[in-house]
């Protein structure tokens, strides 16, 4: 296969950047290549962006890939329009074998190289973002600003940390070494050795509907650039912006010299549940899979040839003991609780406030005080309709709307929500959030506060201290698990007990967040996305511990 693109070009175009994203993961400073604004990609991106998404609509998504049996489709935008893009639906038993054709050259081509193809990739896919952004817009009910940027520049950056992680790896065991053991008066004992990082196989990457490329880059390029083939299986309801990202994959594979069918794209007809049928293929050696606790529970369970990767569900707590900055706690968790209406699974369920009060720099509030407050500072932030529309995009399905009708029955509502118009979509569904108070003091073992409520639902939930709220944090986070954790507390004791409570548990805290920074939004090459140390995910993204095992190390000894 002829390459267009050469090693010496993509060295030429990409090095640089390779090295600064070492340098970033080593050092954990802010850095990204990824610009956030839209300005930024020039005069003519936005509206380039935009026909390029309409130009797809209602197409025939063909990528011509080997085994494909017919088409199927049928997402839905959550604000409304149905996109009309029917996609290849295939036959593992002709597309496996095909993608697996490619891995040994793709193997032999070394670290380096795949690491500067797939930063080939993700440069194109960046040259693109506002077409990505609507994909991921009217797949997932993100407003065009959250998708643009957590579906564009930081799903990239992800991908790019991913790569970097891969190389850092796979590069620390030498290529080659010549290795001589003496032996006194006689000639030593010499051999020639190599190393070759090889691939497990073929990885499945099961896509999430509500970040489909922000948590599907990940696996992705981590398994991509650790020498595997990639067989993309995306949510029925957010299948362009994957699409998208396999149909520049394999552009920039064959352009390189490469197969290719190393990455494909496999589409479930309405219904069928392709994913339970392909985790468990002999030829899947690696599974990667954002969604419900049930789901990664089986794959886990199930998929037993497959190294898995999950990240599920979980019970995301901030503890209020204290603050000296009053206006600004409540007006960060107010953007917290808000922000893509609670989608997101980073978004802060419990709130877990002493029914004392807790003191501040306003002076002592009570429990029904800072829920109040609480409820009136959400209440400020959105509304103003346009504002809200901006800040919390559309429910992303019916199931997250039911939960958030029924979550008013669950106790007293401090904040009811609202039904939000869309002028520029009439048919999104858009919901404020609902603030719940419940109390810990009143044992039940099924309290609400005791699971994961998807959605824009949080519960303010009143403990006798601060340290039954850390008897209660480290309990949900052992059962449940958690994404993030936050806290608010002037006193170092305090925070020192919180930390101790998320060290010992393996949960991400975040301490006393009043202005710009959230806890439920974390930066590539710096933060840790989940640990992988309870039971919310069983890897973190990104670490070593994400890529190392998705290849061996391989060694060949040669004597004479």
């Amino acid at each position: 296969m002829a390459a267009e693109l050469t090693v010496p070009q993509l060295s030429e175009k990409h090095r640089t950047t390779l090295d600064q994203a070492l340098d970033a993961i080593r050092s954990r400073a802010y850095w990204s290549p990824h610009p956030e604004h839209p300005k930024a990609y020039g005069e003519s991106a936005p509206a380039d962006g935009l026909a390029a998404f309409e130009a797809v609509r209602g197409t025939r998504f063909d990528l011509g890939q080997p085994g494909t049996d017919g088409w199927t489709g049928g997402e839905v935008s959550p604000f409304g329009p149905e996109l009309r893009v029917e996609y290849p639906h295939v036959d593992p038993d002709v597309l496996l074998p095909a993608m697996k054709a490619g891995i040994a050259a793709w193997r032999d081509a070394g670290p380096e190289t795949r690491a500067l193809v797939s930063i080939e990739i993700l440069a194109r896919i960046s040259a693109r973002t506002h077409e990505f952004a609507h994909a991921v817009m009217h797949t997932s009910g993100q407003a065009f600003m959250m998708a643009f940027q957590a579906g564009g520049p930081h799903a990239q950056d992800r991908g790019l940390e991913a790569v970097a992680y891969a190389y850092e790896e796979q590069t620390r065991v030498p290529g080659q070494a010549a290795w001589s053991k003496p032996q006194g008066k006689k000639d030593p004992l010499e051999l020639g050795k190599t190393f070759t990082a090889v691939p497990r196989g073929i990885a499945l990457m099961i896509g999430c509907n509500t970040f489909p490329t922000w948590n599907g880059y990940p696996g992705l390029f981590a398994s991509l650039a650790t020498g595997n083939a990639v067989l993309v299986k995306p949510h029925p309801r957010a299948v362009l912006p994957l699409a998208l990202t396999v149909r520049v994959a394999r552009e920039v594979l064959a352009e390189a010299g490469f197969d290719p069918n190393l990455v494909a794209l496999a589409v479930e007809r309405p219904g069928e549940g392709i994913a339970k049928t392909l985790a468990v293929r002999p030829e899947i050696k690696l599974i990667d899979y954002t969604g419900s606790t049930e789901f990664g529970d089986w794959l886990e369970a199930n998929a037993r040839q497959a190294q898995v990767y999950t990240e599920k569900a979980g019970v995301n707590t901030v503890v209020v003991d204290s603050t000296s900055d009053y206006k600004g706690m409540l007006s960060n968790l107010a953007f917290s609780l808000s922000l893509y209406s609670g989608q997101m699974c980073t978004t802060p369920q419990n709130l877990l406030i002493p029914r004392d009060g807790i003191e501040t720099d306003a002076g002592h509030k009570s429990y029904d005080e800072v829920v109040a407050d609480l409820a009136a500072s959400v209440g400020g932030l959105l509304g103003d309709d346009t504002r809200a529309n901006a800040l919390l995009g559309a429910l992303v399905n019916p199931d997250v709307k039911a939960r958030l009708e029924a979550a008013a029955g669950l106790g007293e509502v401090a904040l009811a929500s609202r039904e939000v118009a869309n002028p520029e979509f009439p048919d999104a569904v858009v919901r404020t959030p609902v603030i719940v108070k419940l109390d810990a003091g009143k044992p039940d073992p099924e309290a609400a506060y005791l699971s994961e409520c998807f959605g824009p639902v949080s519960f303010a939930v009143a403990v006798d201290s601060t340290a039954d709220a850390l008897d209660l944090l480290r309990r949900t986070v052992r059962e449940k698990g958690a994404m993030t954790v936050g806290a608010y507390t002037t006193s170092a004791d305090t925070e020192r007990a919180i930390e101790e409570v998320c060290l010992e548990e393996s949960a991400q805290l975040s301490l006393n967040l009043t202005g710009g920074v959230f806890v439920n939004q974390t930066a590539a090459f710096s933060d840790f996305h989940g640990s992988g140390g309870n039971p919310a995910a069983n890897a973190a993204l990104c670490d070593g511990a994400f890529v190392s095992n998705r290849f061996r190390v391989v060694e060949v000894r040669r004597q004479g």
